[in-house]
């Protein structure tokens, strides 16, 4: 089954990657017979469902997070493979439509208004004074 991660972008179940083994979280001894803890992977830097630009976004933001090229996602938080299987998937949903998502709008500079500029002459002034008040008399 196709992951939709955005109108743009749709991952190939073909290039989803499923690893399992056994989990050490709830469970008892039905843990240690059963491979619940889901390891799912996607070759980002491989992948043909990227284009050129989603690509190299990709791989500048989740730099910190691949592996070889590849983005691995972990769940083994519920009991049940199938579970673990559909929160893998949310998480890598979830990390991808983040990381291509656009950055915040940069911010465009502005003056300072009058009142502030102001207020903030007003408040050194003040600051001077109370200063120019701790000082010794001169000598004359």
């Amino acid at each position: 089954m196709d992951l939709p991660v955005s109108p743009a972008l749709t991952i190939p179940a073909a290039e989803l990657v499923w690893r399992f083994s056994r989990s050490s979280g709830p469970g008892g001894q039905h843990v240690n017979t059963t491979d619940s803890r889901v390891a799912l992977s996607w070759n980002v830097a491989g992948s043909a469902a990227l284009s050129d630009d989603q690509r190299a976004r990709l791989l500048q933001r989740l730099k910190s997070r691949l592996i070889g090229g590849a983005l691995v996602v972990t769940a083994s938080e519920q009991r049940s493979q199938l579970r673990n299987r559909e929160i893998a998937l949310a998480k890598l949903t979830e990390l991808v439509a983040e990381a291509l998502a656009p950055g915040p709008a940069s911010r465009r500079r502005t003056k300072p208004t009058r009142g502030s500029n102001f207020r903030r002459l007003d408040a050194k002034k003040q600051r001077s004074d109370t200063k120019q008040q701790r000082r010794k008399p001169p000598r004359d």
